[in-house]
Order: structure tokens, then C-alpha cells, then sequence
């Protein structure tokens, strides 16, 4: 990312219409101290100060866009039950397009609780059914979103492996959107990444590839090229982008490889940076930035959301700011 975009950063005028297919839940945070071990077991005893929730997943994901002032429609499952009710709210009450989200009476609204004492997290509980999509929703889901291909500028997938996308699902979007010249952008979850083959960028991080592409491990930088290679051969991407953690983000084409060092300088909570992360790619791509463009300003986009605990959004004048102090 160049000084001198930072001009064009400060005059979008125009914003980007995307739509993010995905794995729709709640985050609930349980906030309190620990200062003793349980009688019963040797855990923390934690007391409770305060409750908070926000959405996780594909919603994490709405937000972070949403906080860019993009226009958003979001599309996915939910429960017949107070969670799914709740986050429909939430997404209604911040102007996203909530007509792509179906019910499904046969399973709950996914919903983590984490506990928290102080600032470290003490355990996570999940309830939740994974089990995939049944045809049904599956042509329901499509058919809802459908008639929103023709006016998105993007297709985000946001798979958190709940069920949603199914092998013939991942296929009957990807070829339609490349019937339609529209990209998809995909972070992938699970060990079949050939469901995702034709997207146009997918956004592992370095063990959901090794996973995929069946390495042991990936130590060194050939192994991460021979890795993507191995992805490439699989999807027949355009891009591929691994997050490192501490160690930033690789940018490959099938001809290329490019290292962005991370940007963080204080670390207190990653929770949901990758979908800040991969909000932040998907909106400069819709604008027309490159892909190595979008990852520069990803990385200033995760670095400023991993210094706050809880998931967390970001805004074009914080990106701005952080990158105004990084060529200062």
C-alpha cells in the first residue's frame, strides 16, 4: 500500500454493495473476576459483573462492513427462537438487508458464551447443530438470494463450518456469480476446499491450509508456497491469501508470492480479526483496489481490532489514521 493512496482512501464517495452468504450467530460475553480456585474442582471461580453479546460469524463480518458504511445483505440460517429473533434485530436496526436469511425449525440460532475474567477468557461454551443443510434450505437459501447476484458488486462466503455450505451449494453460487462476472471471496472452514473451486480469492489462515491441502505442518516459507500451490491445484483461484498471525499475510497468485508484515504492536484479543480481515479485502476489492492493496489495508484493519477484547469493528478514518502513523 503506497503513501498516496492514502488521498484516495479520504475520497470514496461511493460505496460498494456486497453480499455475505455465511454462518450466522451470537457472541455472548459473561464478564467478572476470578480471585479463587472452586472446592469442587481445581477451576476458577469467576463472579459475574455484566453480560454483553454481539454477532459472531457472518454477522461479525456485516458489522465490520457495515462500519465502513458499505451496503450490506447478509444471508445464511437461523433458529425459530429468541437468539435468530435477536440477531435479525440487530442487523435491522443497522440498516443490512436481512431478506437472504431463512428459518430453519430443525436447528437452534448458533450461540458461543465466553466467560471472561478480566481480560483472559476462562472457557467458551457453544450451542450449536452442524449438521449440513438439508435440500430444502439449501434451495430456499439460493432462491432467497438469487435475484441479489445482478446488483452486488461482491459474493463474501463466510463458512465457519455449521452446516450452511454444502458441496452443491458452494457450486450452484460459484458457477452462476462466474456466469456473471462477479467475484467470490471465501473464508474457508473444513478439509474440502475443492467445494470452493472457481472462487476467486480464498482466505485460510496457516493451519486451516496445511489441513486442507493434507501437510503435516507448515514451517518454512517453501512450505507455505508449496501449500498454496497445492490450494491453487484444488480451486483454480485467482488469489490466495494466508494470514500468519504474528508473522502478517502471504499473497499468492499461481505466478506470484508477496509477504505483508503484520502491523500490530499490541495484541489483547484476536477474536473475530480474521473477519475484519476479510470484510476489509472484500470492500477495497469492491471498489476496485488490487488484492495486494486490499491485504495492505487488511493488515492495518486486524492490527487496530486485536487491541480490543471481543469481537470487533473498525472504520475507514481509524484504517486512515493507523496507516498515517505507519509512514510518518
Amino acid at each position: 500500500m503506497l503513501p498516496q493512496k492514502l488521498k484516495a482512501l479520504q475520497t470514496i464517495s461511493r460505496q460498494p454493495k456486497i453480499l455475505i452468504i455465511g454462518d450466522l450467530m451470537i457472541d455472548q460475553y459473561i464478564w467478572g473476576d476470578a480471585t479463587r480456585l472452586s472446592p469442587e474442582a481445581p477451576v476458577p471461580v469467576v463472579n459475574v459483573e455484566k453480560e454483553s453479546s454481539t454477532l459472531g460469524g457472518a454477522g461479525n463480518v456485516a458489522q465490520n462492513l457495515l462500519s465502513f458504511k458499505a451496503d450490506v445483505i447478509v444471508a445464511g440460517l437461523i433458529g425459530d427462537d429468541v437468539a435468530g429473533k435477536e440477531l435479525l434485530k440487530v442487523l435491522a436496526d443497522e440498516n443490512a438487508d436481512t431478506s437472504g436469511i431463512i428459518t430453519d425449525k430443525n436447528r437452534p440460532t448458533t450461540i458461543k458464551t465466553r466467560i471472561i475474567a478480566g481480560s483472559h477468557q476462562i472457557v467458551r461454551v457453544d450451542r450449536e447443530t452442524t449438521t449440513t443443510i438439508s435440500p430444502e434450505c439449501e434451495a430456499e437459501l439460493f432462491g432467497k438470494i438469487l435475484p441479489h447476484f445482478a446488483t452486488a458488486d461482491l459474493v463474501l462466503f463466510s463458512d465457519y463450518n455449521k452446516g450452511v455450505f454444502s458441496p452443491s451449494l458452494c457450486a450452484q453460487i460459484i458457477n452462476h456469480c462466474r456466469s456473471i462476472h462477479k467475484k467470490v471471496i471465501v473464508d474457508p472452514k473444513g478439509l474440502d476446499f475443492a467445494k470452493y473451486k472457481g472462487a476467486y480469492l480464498i482466505k485460510p489462515n496457516k493451519k486451516e491450509l496445511a489441513q486442507a491441502v493434507k501437510f503435516e505442518k507448515i514451517s518454512h516459507t517453501e512450505d507455505l508456497k508449496n501449500a498454496a500451490s497445492a490450494l491453487f491445484a484444488q480451486t483454480d483461484a485467482d488469489y490466495v491469501v494466508v494470514t500468519l498471525s504474528e508473522g502478517g499475510m502471504a499473497v499468492f497468485t499461481q505466478n506470484s508470492y508477496q509477504l505483508l508484515e503484520v502491523k500490530a504492536t499490541e495484541v489483547f484479543d484476536v477474536t473475530g480479526a480474521g473477519d475484519t480481515v476479510l470484510a476489509t479485502l472484500a470492500y477495497f476489492t469492491a471498489l476496485g483496489f488490487t488484492v495486494e492493496e486490499a491485504c495492505e489495508l487488511a493488515n492495518h484493519a486486524a492490527a487496530i481490532v486485536i487491541r480490543r477484547v471481543g469481537s470487533a469493528s473498525t472504520t475507514l478514518e481509524e484504517i486512515i489514521a493507523d496507516m498515517e502513523k505507519t509512514y510518518d
